[in-house]
């Protein structure tokens, strides 16, 4: 009788035989995943969609301001004579011409020369310093009487005073100088420095010149003026001068006006922000050579969502603004306008050009009456509702595909557990086989055995 053989295994199936069947019966499971896949990609971009939305309105809160069609810049003459800066909520436009004469400036005094700084000792005493406050006396005990130690002592004092040390190489051998001065400038508050009282000093110290507080000075239209300080809030209406130095004799034009870039970009923001959501729209209304290299739709092209969004904001561009009580009405009055792309093109010239004829027409416009009535509040409304997370389209959308994203993850568990109980029975069914059909291969050596042993005999 012919001996029973089998190829490989015992079975003479092949040993992967489970992992063969179990790639099989888990196709489904990734085409599932696939699915998912795409999901979370919409996912992604329906968020990126709402991010771009939500900029819309970033910088629109400027344009509500009391003043946010009325930036004003300070043109001057000579930003080296005088220079300065504008506060937008107070300037009044206008032209000035100023003539800086002479500069505030601090008292001060400088000693004589020392050595060094921190090694010969001027001695123990007091300075007597004559102050707005009155006489103060700063005292010099033996450890810090050095120029240094001099100098830690009269700026710890809280009298208003500062103490530098000054290395003056006009003088070679002694090049070290204190030098004193007040924090203030204005001639109310001059000081009469020290009055030196000092004994056992390895070197006299004392001040042999000095400065006095002045004022400034400056013609305003002609008109001198005196000032405690370089910086004047209070001259010309809103704005803050900064005296740089004196020119008597050379009166500088200021001017203060619309700064009309300022007020353009931030228009050209907010064009730009309602572009970014226009051009990802725009995006997936084009075809897309996919993976199967068709051309397709992008993955929001021709959702619901993505064309109400579309017409809102398309809206905001075109429909008319009514009872702001500006003669303009939309924005493509302003130099707002969709090109071809079905994207925007801000024309600044021509936003410019209207502003400056007219900045409250142009404010009127935007602002009206900052809740209900006006461009702004309407791009407020609008966007809104777009992103309002209880019914706007945006959130239903991402609830949506949310839901989606649940129930096919809810399918692949699922599907996984009635995979991984098939693979254990399949193994075991397949381990039985193993052992029954070795069993027989073994019966069928010891058959073929007996047969060998009968022929012999």
């Amino acid at each position: 009788m012919p001996a029973i053989r089998f190829g490989g295994m015992a079975s003479g199936l092949p040993s992967n035989i489970v992992d063969q069947i179990m790639e099989a019966e888990r196709i489904p499971v990734k085409a599932m995943e696939a699915s998912k896949t795409k999901e979370d990609d919409k996912l992604k971009l329906v968020t990126d969609l709402e991010t771009k939305v939500n900029d819309i309105t970033k910088n629109l809160g400027e344009l509500v301001s009391i003043r946010g069609f009325s930036n004003m810049k300070l043109e001057t003459g000579d930003k080296a004579v005088i220079d300065g800066n504008v506060d937008p909520n107070t300037a009044q436009t206008g032209e000035w011409e100023i003539e800086v004469t002479q500069l505030a400036q601090k008292p001060g005094a400088m000693t004589n020369g020392f050595p060094d700084k921190n090694e010969t000792q001027i001695g123990v005493g007091y300075l007597r310093v004559d102050t707005p406050d009155g006489k103060k006396d700063i005292y010099i005990k033996k450890g810090n009487s050095t120029l240094e130690g001099v100098a830690n002592t009269i700026n710890q004092s809280g009298y208003g005073l500062r103490a530098t040390i000054v290395d003056d190489r006009a003088d070679k051998e002694n090049p070290f100088k204190l030098i004193v001065t007040g924090l203030q400038t204005g001639d109310d508050k001059e000081v009469k420095f020290p009055a030196v009282y000092m004994l056992d000093g390895d070197q006299d110290i004392f001040f042999n010149k000095s400065i006095e507080a002045k004022n400034a000075k400056v013609k305003l239209d002609g008109f001198e003026i005196e000032v405690p300080e370089n910086k004047i809030n209070d001259l010309v209406p809103g704005v803050s001068l900064d005296l740089k130095k004196a020119d008597p004799g050379h009166p500088i034009r200021i001017n203060v006006k619309q700064d009309t870039e300022a007020i353009g970009g931030k228009i050209k923001t907010f064009v730009d922000a309602l572009n970014a959501s226009l051009a990802f729209i725009q995006g997936q209304h084009k075809l897309q050579k996919g993976p199967d290299g068709k051309e397709h739709l992008g993955p929001l092209g021709g959702d619901g969502m993505v064309r109400s969004i579309e017409s809102a904001l398309r809206g905001i561009v075109l429909n008319p603004e009514e009872g702001t009580g500006s003669t303009i009405r939309r924005l493509d009055e302003l130099g707002i306008q969709f090109n071809r792309s079905g994207t925007l093109e801000f024309s600044q010239d021509k936003f410019n050009k209207i502003l400056n004829a007219n900045p409250d027409n142009v404010a009127k416009f935007f602002r009206g009456d900052g809740v209900k009535i006006g461009m702004v509040p309407t791009i407020k409304r609008v966007i809104q509702e777009m992103v309002d997370t209880g019914y706007g389209p945006i959130a239903n959308r991402k609830r949506s595909i949310q839901s989606k994203i649940k129930s096919i993850d809810d399918r692949i568990d699922t599907k996984e557990r009635q995979l991984t109980q098939k693979e254990d029975s399949l193994r075991q069914k397949f381990a039985n086989l193993e052992s029954k059909m070795s069993q027989l291969q073994s019966q069928g050596a010891s058959v073929s055995g007996i047969g060998a042993a009968g022929k012999q005999g």
